[in-house]
């Protein structure tokens, strides 16, 4: 007893540290996926978050580090989801924020960073022709630049997530399924498991096929920038990883796998009907990992274990680019 509430009290100082605006989101057993996999699937819940994803965690505390109250304004070029976790945090704090977004994101996005009061402007077809744009005028304009996936203060405030499950799985996990854009939920992730002890436990990178770029990298041994981002997962739309998750992605418990529009489009439906949430394809991508048995598969070839040591924990990183009209989208161009 007295073991545990030394760890409770290191988690708690540890998590003190990472100041932001998110909430500690659930962490639910999936049944459904359970039954699927034949051990246990826990569901964390980042769908749940103030902005609709993990990335308030992360841009939370970036901004709290380096934007105070006399700030000009926060930028950050976005698909959607770290747009709207930049302009959330922007309101909390009532400074005004600018967000570039590509022609490629839903209008339902658009939409939803105006509700917040952000300035939006759409620059380019893809997110590194709006993040070019966003860098121009953090520098023209004398605004502070929020980096959607790419600085440690962005992978500290994603480390919290794990320090969550810490707090409350009855064991470590036998593995850890989450998707990459940009790499920096991964980041935070291996930083986080670190942290906690838990290092060596498998780490399963969903992608979809057009927006691949880490796993590009992976394969290649190097860096790799895609020509376009082909999948109707625009929010995993960068076409370069960052270069700190190219670096984890070399660790012999990363595993990095892909699925279809189509694939994804599936897990989504099926997530829907088993768990009563709705996702956008983004996040479908991990969701997938199960619902597609790529899992199953990876450990028929004895890459996982199988059966896993411990609990396969999903992380639902959420997304706010998805309505019921986007829906009916995908259904007609995930083929």
């Amino acid at each position: 007893m007295v073991r545990y509430f030394v760890c409770l009290i290191i988690i708690i100082i540890i998590m003190s540290d990472v100041q932001g605006f998110h909430i500690n989101s659930p962490l639910i057993e999936s049944i459904g996926m359970s039954m699927r996999l034949g051990s246990p699937v826990y569901l964390k819940m980042e769908s749940s978050q103030p902005s609709g994803s993990f990335k308030i965690r992360g841009i939370g505390h970036l901004i709290q580090q380096v934007a105070g109250s006399e700030s000009n304004g926060v930028i950050c070029s976005s698909g959607g989801n770290a747009g709207l976790a930049t302009a959330y945090a922007a309101r909390k704090l009532n400074i005004p924020a600018t967000i570039i977004v590509p022609s490629s994101s839903p209008k339902v996005v658009l939409e939803k960073l105006q509700d917040h009061g952000a300035s939006v402007r759409v620059v380019g077809k893809v997110w590194d022709e709006a993040n070019a744009e966003a860098v121009r005028l953090a520098e023209s304009e004398n605004l502070t630049l929020v980096p959607p996936f790419d600085h440690p203060l962005l992978w500290k405030g994603h480390s919290s997530l794990v320090h969550e499950l810490k707090a409350v799985l009855p064991c470590e996990p036998g593995a850890v399924v989450l998707c990459v854009g940009g790499g920096g939920l991964f980041c935070g992730v291996v930083q986080g498991l670190d942290e906690v002890g838990w290092g060596h436990v498998p780490i399963l990178c969903m992608e979809t096929v057009g927006a691949d770029c880490f796993n590009a990298a992976v394969k290649a041994g190097r860096l790799v920038t895609l020509p376009d981002i082909t999948s109707e997962a625009k929010c995993l739309g960068a076409k370069t990883a960052c270069s700190q998750a190219f670096e984890y992605s070399k660790r012999p418990n990363v595993i990095s796998e892909l699925v279809t529009d189509r694939q994804a489009l599936q897990a989504l439906e099926l997530f829907l009907d088993e768990e009563r949430v709705l996702v956008e394809l983004a996040c479908a991508a991990s969701l997938a990992a199960v619902y597609s048995g790529v899992v199953q598969r990876l450990q028929d070839e004895g890459r996982l274990r199988k059966p896993l040591a411990g609990p396969l924990v999903v992380i639902v990183c959420g997304g706010s680019s998805i309505n019921l009209a986007q829906l009916q989208h995908l259904r007609t161009v995930c083929k």
